[in-house]
C-alpha cells in the first residue's frame, strides 16, 4: 500500500496515566473528608477513596485508561464530601488538551481554582447562519440574519442523567439584545432541534420609528450573533451548559453552516483570590498515538525484534531506545508489550541480564539497581502476573484492609494503649500468612516468568561460580523483592485494592512488606544479617523467624519458580478474573411481572463466565456463559435516552447495560470482545438500537429475531489476559526515536569517528555514558533507526496533510473553538 492511501485505517489512539498524589492547605480551614475526581470535560472517570479529617489529605492514587472520546478539558475537582447534603466542590485543576503536553512525565504542584458554573461546559452545537437582503413592498432594502440552530453532541450529564437542554440564540450589538429560545428537548445529551430564527439587522430607509434598537448600517461590523445552552431545571434554577459567539460580519452575503465547541461563559466576576483555596500535587502523562496500518511499521518492527540475536546486545536498536531516552521507563513499557507479543521477551531480557552481570563485581549486589533488565523484567512481571498475584495474594490482602488489627511494633509510634507485644503477635500472624500463601503459589507462577527465573539464575550462577546462594538471590531480588513485596506495600497498584489504603493500614502493609522481603532475601536471616538493620524493632521481630523452615520454604518455591519443568498450565484450570464493578442493567423482561426498568447490579468477568450479583460478592442472579456470548456492542444513546451504552448478544434477549461513564464503558466492552473472541457462533450483523413497542428503532423491522442491519465491530486483539497492540507499541518506539533524533544522530557521528579514526570520542559529553562496545555495529543499526525513522515521517506527514483536507474546520470531526473572526 503506497504511504498515504487507507487513511481510512489509521487509529488515533489516547490514553492518560499518572499518579493524583496529595493536596494541601485546603479550604475551609478545618478538618474535613476529601476525595478528587478525574473529569473529561464534564464526564466523571475516575475517583479516588475518601480520605478522613484531613487538611493535606493524602490519596497516592494512581490512574490510568484509554480515552475513548475527543475532549477540550482535562480537570481535577476536590470535593469536600458530606453524608447529608450535596458534596461540595472545593477547587478544581483544568488543563486544556493542547497543553497536557507540556506536563508529560513531571511531578507538578498546581494551584487549586475556583469552581464557576459558567465555565464548566461540553459539546458542540451546529448552526447555520444567513445574511439575507430583502426588497421592501415601497422598493427599499432592508437586511435580515437567519439562525438555524440544527443539534447539539456530548452534552453533560446533569446529576447523573441526560440533561433537557434548550438554546437561547440572540443578535447582540452596542445597543441591542434581541433573544429568542428554542423549545426544551428531554432526556438527551445529543438534542435535534432544528429551528430557525429571523432577525432584522438593518431598517430600511423607509422605516421612522424611534426605537432604542434602531441600528445604522455601518454598526454591523459590531453586531455578533450568540448561542447559549441551558439544561431546563423545572422547579430549580436553569444550568448554563456552554456558549458560542460569531460575528455577523463574517457573513458577508454568504450561508455559513459549522460545528462549534461550546466555550466558558466570559465572566467578570471571577476570584482574584485563587491561591486561597489550596493546591493539589500531579503526575499526569497524556499521549495521542496516530497508529498507521500494520505494513508500514515492519522494518522497524522486524529490526527490534531481531535485537536479541544481535552482538553485542548493545549495538541493538531495543538497546539504542532505552540509551537514548532520557527516562528509561518510556522505553521500557513499549519495548517489553511488543517483545512480550511477539514472543522474543526471555532471549532479549537474559541478553541485557547477561551485560548487566559484566559490570556486576560482588554476588550479594547481583539485579539491585535500576539497569535495563531490571526494568525489563519488572515491567514484564507486571503485565504477566496480574492473575498470579490477584489467586496469592488478594483473599489476604482484603482481610488486612477490611478486618484490620493494630500491628505497630515502632516504640516511637505506638500510641498510649497500645500492647506492642499484642502487635506483634498481630504482625507475625499476618507475616505468617502472606509468606505461607506465597511459597505454596509456585504452580500458579506464569510460565513466562519461570523461563526468565531460569535464565536470570542460571546466568548468575554462571557470572558468580564460587557463590552457591547467588543462584537464589538472583531470583528473590525480584519475585520477592520487586514483586510480592511491592504488591503487598502497594496493592492499589496492582488492582487488588480499589483505592490507596488509609494511613494506619498502609502502616501495616509496610511492615509486612518490611518482613517478606527480609524473609524472601536468602541468606538475610543470619545474625550478621540481622545486625544490620536500621530499626532495633525489626531486628527483635525478626528473630522469632531464625528457623530453618522459612529458608528451605524460600528455597524450594524459588527452585520451583526457576524451573522449566512443565507443571500445571500456569494455574489457568481456575477461571482467570478480569474485571468487575458496579453498572446498570435494563431488566431483560424473562417474567412477565416486574418493569423493564434499569437497576444498579455488581458485574463480573472471567474466563468463563459473565454474572450480575444484586451485591458484590452476593451469589449470581443471572450468568452467561462466555461461549454463548455472541457479540458485543455499543447501543445508540437514542434507544433509552441513555449515555455509555453497551449490549451482550447472547441465546436469550440482549443484555442492555449502562456503565458509569465512558471509559468505564470502552473497557467493559474490550474485556469481552476479547475473552469472545473464538467463539465459533459470534454474529456478523447486530441492531445498533433496541426492539421497543413492536420494532427495531434503527432499521424498524418488526420481527424481534430478525438479522442485524448493521455489521459487527472489527476483531480485537487476540490474547485474554495480555492487552497489547503491537502496531500502538510500535508507533511509541517511533515516537520516542523521533523525539531523540539528534541523539541518534550525535551516537552515528561519534560511531563514525571511533570506527574510522579509532582516536579520541569528541564531544565526549553527548555520549559519554552511552555503551558502545562495537562502533561499526552501533553505527549500521543507528543508520537503519535514522533511514527508517525518516520514512515513517514521510507516512506521517502525509496522513496528517490528508486528515487536513478531510476534517473541514468547523466539520463535525474539527469544529470551531472559540469565536470566529
Amino acid at each position: 500500500m503506497a504511504a498515504g492511501d487507507g487513511g481510512d485505517e489509521v487509529r488515533v489512539l489516547q490514553n492518560l496515566r499518572g499518579k493524583i498524589y496529595d493536596a494541601k492547605h485546603l479550604v475551609p480551614n478545618k478538618m474535613r473528608d476529601f476525595f478528587c475526581t478525574i473529569n473529561l470535560d464534564q464526564e466523571e472517570v475516575f475517583r479516588t477513596q475518601v480520605v478522613e479529617k484531613s487538611l493535606s489529605p493524602y490519596f497516592g492514587e494512581e490512574f490510568y485508561f484509554e480515552i475513548p472520546r475527543t475532549f477540550q478539558w482535562l480537570s481535577f475537582y476536590i470535593y469536600d464530601k458530606s453524608v447529608l447534603q450535596k458534596d461540595l466542590r472545593i477547587g478544581k485543576v483544568s488543563i486544556k488538551k493542547e497543553d497536557l503536553c507540556s506536563y508529560t512525565g513531571k511531578e507538578n504542584w498546581f494551584m487549586l481554582q475556583p469552581v464557576d458554573s459558567n465555565s464548566e461546559v461540553q459539546g458542540k452545537v451546529h448552526l447555520e447562519l444567513k445574511l439575507n437582503e430583502l426588497i421592501t413592498d415601497n422598493g427599499s432594502v432592508c437586511q435580515q440574519l437567519v439562525v438555524h440552530i440544527k443539534e447539539c453532541h456530548g452534552l453533560p450529564l446533569i446529576n447523573g442523567q441526560n440533561c433537557d437542554p434548550y438554546a437561547t440564540v440572540s443578535l447582540v450589538g452596542p445597543s441591542r439584545n434581541d433573544q429568542k429560545k428554542t423549545k426544551v428537548k428531554k432526556k438527551t445529551s445529543n438534542p435535534q432541534f432544528n429551528e430557525t430564527f429571523y432577525f432584522e439587522v438593518t431598517r430600511s430607509s423607509s422605516y421612522t420609528k424611534k426605537s432604542q434598537f434602531q441600528v445604522e448600517e455601518e454598526d454591523i461590523e459590531k453586531l455578533e450573533v450568540r448561542v447559549d445552552l441551558w439544561n431546563n431545571g423545572n422547579l430549580v434554577q436553569d444550568i448554563f451548559l456552554g456558549e458560542i459567539k460569531v460575528p455577523v460580519k463574517v457573513l458577508r452575503n454568504d450561508s455559513f453552516q459549522a460545528w462549534y465547541l461550546l466555550q466558558p461563559r466570559e465572566n467578570g466576576n471571577k476570584s482574584s483570590k485563587t491561591d486561597d483555596l489550596g493546591s493539589l500535587r500531579l503526575n499526569i502523562c497524556y499521549t495521542e498515538d496516530c497508529v498507521l496500518p500494520s505494513e508500514y511499521y515492519a522494518s522497524l518492527r522486524n529490526l527490534l525484534l531481531k535485537s536479541s540475536d544481535v552482538q553485542p546486545i548493545s549495538a541493538s536498536a531495543a538497546y539504542i531506545l532505552s540509551e537514548v531516552c532520557r527516562d528509561k521507563c518510556d522505553a521500557v513499557l513499549p519495548l517489553v508489550r511488543l517483545l512480550l507479543h511477539h514472543h522474543k521477551l526471555v532471549p532479549f531480557v537474559a541478553a541485557v541480564a547477561e551485560l548487566d552481570l559484566k559490570d556486576t563485581q560482588e554476588a550479594n549486589t547481583v539485579f539491585r539497581g535500576n539497569s535495563l533488565a531490571t526494568r525489563c523484567v519488572d515491567e514484564m512481571m507486571k503485565i504477566v502476573g496480574k492473575h498470579y498475584l490477584k489467586v496469592t495474594l488478594k483473599p489476604v490482602i482484603d482481610e488486612i484492609c477490611e478486618s484490620p488489627k493494630p500491628c505497630e511494633i515502632d516504640p516511637i509510634k505506638l500510641r498510649e494503649g497500645d500492647n506492642v507485644e499484642i502487635n506483634m503477635e498481630n504482625l507475625r500472624y499476618y507475616v505468617d500468612k502472606v509468606f505461607r500463601e506465597i511459597v505454596r503459589s509456585s504452580i500458579s507462577c506464569p510460565t513466562l516468568m519461570c523461563d526468565v527465573f531460569y535464565s536470570l539464575r542460571h546466568l548468575a550462577a554462571k557470572r558468580f561460580p564460587n557463590d552457591p546462594h547467588v543462584q537464589y538471590s538472583a531470583v528473590s531480588s525480584f519475585v520477592f523483592l520487586r514483586f510480592f513485596a511491592v504488591a503487598v506495600v502497594s496493592p492499589h497498584t496492582f488492582h487488588l485494592r480499589p483505592h490507596h489504603p488509609d494511613a494506619q493500614t498502609s502502616r501495616t502493609l509496610t511492615l509486612i512488606s518490611k518482613a517478606i522481603q527480609t524473609l524472601g532475601s536468602w541468606g538475610s536471616l543470619t545474625k550478621s544479617k540481622l545486625s544490620s538493620f536500621k530499626e532495633t524493632f525489626m531486628c527483635e521481630f525478626f528473630k522469632t523467624f531464625q528457623e530453618e523452615k522459612f529458608t528451605e520454604s524460600v528455597k524450594k518455591f524459588l527452585d520451583d519458580v526457576s524451573s522449566t519443568e512443565s507443571k500445571e498450565p500456569s494455574g489457568l484450570s481456575e477461571p482467570v478474573h478480569l474485571k468487575e464493578g458496579e453498572m446498570y442493567k435494563r431488566a431483560q423482561g424473562r417474567t412477565r411481572i416486574g418493569k423493564k426498568n434499569f437497576k444498579k447490579r455488581w458485574f463480573c468477568l472471567t474466563s468463563r463466565e459473565f454474572t450480575y450479583h444484586k451485591q458484590q460478592d452476593k451469589e449470581p442472579i443471572f450468568t452467561i456463559p462466555i461461549k454463548n456470548i455472541l457479540a458485543v456492542e455499543k447501543l445508540d444513546e437514542s434507544s433509552f435516552n441513555k449515555k455509555n451504552m453497551f449490549q451482550v448478544l447472547h441465546g436469550e434477549k440482549p443484555l442492555y447495560i449502562q456503565a458509569n461513564n465512558c471509559v468505564e464503558a470502552s473497557e467493559w466492552i474490550e474485556a469481552l470482545c476479547r475473552v469472545t473472541r473464538c467463539n465459533q457462533k459470534r454474529l456478523s450483523f447486530y441492531h445498533p438500537s433496541a426492539f421497543l413497542n413492536g420494532n427495531w428503532l434503527c432499521c424498524k423491522a418488526t420481527i424481534e429475531n430478525t438479522v442485524g442491519c448493521a455489521r459487527c465491530t472489527a476483531d480485537v486483539p487476540a490474547d485474554t489476559q495480555i492487552e497489547i497492540d503491537g502496531d500502538r507499541e510500535t508507533e511509541r518506539i517511533y515516537s520516542l526515536f523521533t523525539i531523540n533524533m539528534s541523539k541518534l544522530q550525535k551516537l552515528e557521528e561519534a560511531c563514525g569517528s571511533i570506527a574510522v579514526y579509532q582516536g579520541p570520542r569528541k564531544e565526549p559529553d553527548d555520549y559519554s555514558n552511552f555503551t558502545i562496545e562495537d562502533s561499526v555495529a552501533t553505527f549500521h543499526t543507528l543508520k537503519q533507526i535514522i533511514d527508517i525513522v525518516e520514512k515513517l515521517n514521510e507516512s506521517h506527514e502525509k496522513y496528517r496533510k490528508k486528515r487536513s483536507s478531510s476534517a473541514k474546520y468547523g466539520s463535525e470531526e474539527n469544529p470551531i473553538v472559540g469565536k470566529v473572526s
